[in-house]
């Protein structure tokens, strides 16, 4: 921080994080601990290569001013990263209730017997932030659940248990389902048969009863053995 009898200045060195085709802006803060009125104006050696807001200013007494300082965007790196520009602030005393725009020229003139401040700023290009650092393997959704480690070195038993099954049971479920399927399977096969060998039975009981329509008790035996036959296909269709 530069301190001077009118304005602090922070901080006393410019640094842009430098990108190519990027503007890129950093900022100052003048602090007036006078009970004074203090203007201010910003100069530079490269005013082209620069933008600054507010580069003309007004600070209150006791209180403080952010300047905003843009590069605009450059297309070519500078030879070892090096800067060679710089800033000049100057700051003089205003009279009360000042502002911005009763600042002249002459206000910074030291030749017309003003009081004027002068602080020198560099200018100095450091590194782009990083990116945030990639998530380490394992720790993704959908990745394999591991087990954690003890100071030690080894594993818990509870984790490693925990950890092996999570391996091994979808293998003892899929056998499970394999085992299931083909016992449906059977039960089906031998529904199939048991209604086979119904369908022949009636075939002789219908040809039973065409050689017995005259007998009532046949036909009433008839309708006993459909029934039975009708609940039993019911059954057997039910817990295939």
């Amino acid at each position: 921080m530069s301190t001077g009898e009118l304005l602090s200045i922070e901080p006393q060195e410019l640094q842009f994080p430098f990108e190519l085709k990027k503007q890129i802006s950093c900022s100052l803060q003048l602090s007036n601990k006078t009970d004074n009125y203090v203007a201010f104006k910003v100069k530079t050696t490269n005013p082209k290569k620069y933008c600054v807001r507010p580069n003309t200013g007004v600070v209150m007494p006791r209180s403080t001013c952010d300047v905003i300082v843009t590069m605009q965007a450059q297309r070519e790196l500078p030879p070892d990263m090096q800067c060679k520009d710089k800033f000049l602030l100057q700051s003089a005393v205003a009279s009360p209730g000042a502002t911005t725009k009763d600042i002249t020229s002459e206000m910074f003139n030291k030749e017309a017997g003003n009081r004027v401040e002068e602080s020198k700023l560099r200018v100095a290009y450091v590194p782009p932030p990083q990116p945030p650092s990639p998530v380490r393997e394992g720790s993704e959704e959908g990745s394999s659940p591991r087990a954690s480690v003890s100071d030690n070195g080894n594993m818990n038993a509870s984790e490693f248990t925990a950890v092996s099954r999570s391996y091994v049971e979808p293998q003892d479920n899929s056998s499970e389902a394999r085992a299931l399927i083909s016992k449906l399977n059977e039960e089906k096969k031998s529904a199939i048969q048991q209604n086979n060998k119904l369908q022949q039975e009636l075939e002789l009981l219908k040809r039973e009863i065409n050689r017995n329509r005259g007998g009532g008790g046949v036909a009433f035996i008839y309708v006993i053995l459909v029934g039975l036959l009708g609940l039993l296909l019911g059954y057997l269709m039910k817990k295939t």
